[in-house]
């Protein structure tokens, strides 16, 4: 019954592919990936595995972000391991990647599955619920997850098998502008390790002697509640995976911090994501709070260079384990069940995204990918600082953000039931009665569960 619903689901709605996890670029092949005799492929991403010997293949998108960072890693395994790797890399959209993976679960035949697949975060919790057997557990692999962030390695967690090696950082960042700041009489350490409440006092008198809202975001995907739960360990949901939207303290008093923002004129509402990027971009806000992601999108604005700086985000003040750091997107690596040599997979991912400190050191002057996996904060690279960032050594900062970012209880149906929230939250916003709303929600969300 489960499997069919969420083939219904899918066929209606892909998950979506923002700039949150680097989803883009069209649908075609790219190859070599540590081989010059790598395979191309023009078919979307169709074909299956390797047959084994030195070859993988790996299924992935955005060839301005995944692609070379995995290119790079079958470099440095070629290089440093072995001689004879090839790797052959398919450039295949997230959704793509996604319904591939379904239309093989519901065959029954795994055999057109590439060796190494990159998924979403967010949306494995889904796929690996319903189809458990498109994976292979990674927990006696070798690979020592405890050198990647709690929070990071939580996603790709079930029933405590390990089943993804993390790839890039979602730790989220408070980006602001030191010379509006400055104008209102503050500095970034003023915003500094602070609750909501005095985020709202600092964002009145930004908002009077500036004339700039502090924050904007999307109202109709609420990345900003869902930001706040997880940074006191919080969510939408039990630990059983169902939801949790009546009686959730931690969720009415998000709401009610979200409402007071945008009463109080510290926070616009848009509606589509290019009026969010625009609200920044066009300098109406002060700052943003994002997923570290967003510092490519701020960085855009060359001639504000060396008028931003980054600090950790407001915690709540009611929740228990409240914290400053949350995470918002990223994407982990996983090995099908179709591959036919997983030593050596489990092998590659050990000594490339889950050992190299020169694979992270690499790509990050190239794809902007900062990494989860701790010992790469160590190193020169991430230590430097950034003219742009105030000379702040932001990418040390990053993986230091995502250490302390605790973990929260996820679901199969995260982004169904987060958009019955989203859209909850319009309806509280226009004045409707917040504890019916909520129950009407919670009926709402339950329907994926029948």
């Amino acid at each position: 019954m489960k499997k069919k619903l969420l083939s219904v689901l899918l066929a209606g709605m892909m998950v979506l592919s923002l700039a949150a996890c680097g989803g883009g670029g069209d649908d075609g092949a790219s190859s070599d990936g540590g081989s010059d005799n790598a395979a191309a492929s023009d078919d979307g991403g169709s074909g299956g595995g390797s047959e084994g010997g030195h070859k993988l293949v790996v299924w992935t998108w955005d060839p301005a972000f995944n692609i070379p960072a995995i290119k790079e890693a079958g470099e440095i395994y070629k290089n440093e391991v072995d001689p004879d790797f090839e790797l052959e890399v398919i450039e295949t959209l997230s959704d793509d990647c996604e319904t591939k993976l379904q239309t093989c679960a519901e065959s029954g035949d795994f055999g057109t599955m590439a060796d190494i697949i990159l998924m979403q975060d967010n949306s494995y919790q889904k796929y690996v619920s319903f189809y458990p057997e498109a994976f292979t557990d990674l927990t006696d692999s070798g690979i020592d997850f405890s050198e990647f962030a709690e929070g990071k390695l939580a996603y790709s967690t079930v029933d405590g098998k390990n089943y993804g090696v993390p790839f890039d950082n979602g730790a989220v960042i408070s980006c602001y502008r030191t010379d509006i700041l400055e104008e209102a009489g503050y500095t970034i350490d003023d915003l500094t390790d602070i609750d909501w409440a005095k985020f709202i006092e600092i964002g009145k008198v930004v908002k009077e002697k500036t004339g700039k809202y502090m924050l904007s975001g999307q109202a109709n995907s609420q990345d900003i509640i869902m930001m706040m739960l997880q940074s006191a360990g919080a969510s939408l949901f039990n630990e059983d995976g169902t939801p949790n939207l009546v009686g959730n303290d931690a969720l009415n008093e998000c709401i009610e911090i979200y409402q007071e923002m945008v009463q109080e004129g510290i926070f616009f509402e848009v509606n589509e994501w290019d009026e969010y990027v625009s609200s920044i971009t066009n300098e109406q806000c002060a700052g943003t709070i994002n997923g570290n992601w967003i510092m490519a999108t701020v960085m855009g604005m060359e001639d504000t260079s060396g008028n931003w700086a980054i600090t950790n985000m407001p915690k709540l003040m009611e929740a228990s384990g409240a914290t400053n750091y949350s995470n918002n997107g990223g994407s982990s690596w996983y090995v099908s069940s179709n591959c036919q040599n997983t030593d050596l997979a489990f092998d590659f991912l050990a000594k490339t995204f889950a050992g190299s400190v020169e694979l992270y050191e690499n790509i990050l002057p190239t794809t902007g990918a900062i990494s989860t996996w701790g010992p790469a904060g160590d190193s020169e690279a991430y230590q430097e600082p950034q003219e742009f960032w105030s000379d702040q050594p932001i990418f040390a900062t990053v993986v230091e953000f995502a250490e302390k970012t605790p973990s929260n209880n996820t679901s199969a149906y995260y982004y169904d039931v987060r958009e019955v929230i989203s859209t909850a939250i319009q309806d509280i916003m226009t004045g409707g009665d917040m504890e019916g709303i909520l129950e009407q929600a919670q009926a709402d969300a339950e329907f994926y569960y029948q």
